[in-house]
């Protein structure tokens, strides 16, 4: 309870309970407003401490299992909070804009980033020299505004598993395209948002530097968390297989001693041994001679 207290404060300091204007409220949001003062909603902060911690959990075992949570953020006062969150736990974001056919279009999209890298390795290597000031020129503006847009996703594989959204009005595009693939939602929802629209939701202040980095802060540390679970239940199982190889390599250690063992005993029990000087024994012969 502590805990929570001391989260609801932190919350109400970084002005998370502030809303927008009555008239720019979205009806949905009802069950999470605490009052309204001076014409603005103040959201119930112990509604925000409770569906943050549900998302941090859920979160959390998806960064556990090893998939891939993509932050999206395109506002102007989130992009360099979410950018830094995200680089922290090598998780893949937009914070430019996000292309229409991100996640719909994927292999196109793949396609761009796999020609942005083709042109930072001829950059690099020295291939481009070869090319005019021009060209070189060119390629490095291409470069640059390819990895403007593409730079947060360059390691990205393949669809990831979750998107978290700061603000899901804003980011509508990248929200819809989520849900056409069945990918799971999670994002901070202002008074004017449907809380509907996302698998899991925090009514929070959207707008404030201080409330995206408070939020987007808790929830980086929980998805930090599940990483270093996954990757300490995989140091485990390291040893427990290198107990196992030493445990087997010892018993065909000793299956083969054994076998040899039982070698040197069966060539010895084949004859009895003879006493060194003692007269060898003369067999008789009882084959009768020819013509008697």
């Amino acid at each position: 309870m502590e805990n929570n207290t001391s989260l609801q404060q932190q919350l109400l300091e970084a002005g998370v309970h502030f809303g927008h204007l009555k008239k720019k409220w979205n009806p949905k949001m009802l069950p999470y407003i605490f009052a309204e003062k001076k014409g603005i909603h103040i959201i119930d902060l112990n509604k925000t401490v409770d569906h943050l911690q549900q998302t941090a959990a859920a979160l959390k075992q998806i960064a556990k299992s090893g998939k891939k949570i993509m932050f999206v953020a395109t506002k102007k006062q989130a992009k360099e909070i979410v950018s830094e969150c995200a680089k922290k736990v090598n998780m893949p974001y937009a914070t430019e804009r996000w292309l229409g056919g991100m996640l719909t279009n994927f292999n196109t999209v793949r396609k761009s980033v796999k020609k942005m890298q083709s042109i930072e390795k001829m950059l690099a290597d020295g291939s481009a020299e070869s090319l005019t000031k021009k060209e070189r020129l060119t390629l490095g503006r291409d470069k640059d505004k390819m990895e403007k847009v593409l730079g947060g996703i360059a390691q990205l594989g393949r669809l990831p598993a979750a998107l978290f959204l700061v603000d899901i009005g804003h980011e509508h595009i990248a929200l819809a395209e989520a849900k056409r693939l069945g990918i799971q939602t999670f994002g901070m929802v202002d008074t004017n948002c449907d809380p509907n629209k996302v698998d899991f939701s925090i009514p929070a202040n959207d707008d404030a530097t201080k409330s995206i980095a408070i939020i987007t802060n808790y929830i980086t540390a929980a998805i930090a968390e599940g990483l270093a679970e996954r990757q300490a239940s995989k140091d485990d199982e390291g040893e427990t297989e290198e107990g196992n190889n030493e445990n087997e390599a010892k018993a065909k250690r000793m299956e083969a001693e054994a076998n040899a063992e039982g070698g040197r005993g069966k060539r010895g029990a084949g004859a009895a041994p003879t006493a060194p000087g003692a007269p060898k024994r003369r067999i008789q012969s009882t084959r009768r001679p020819a013509g008697k």
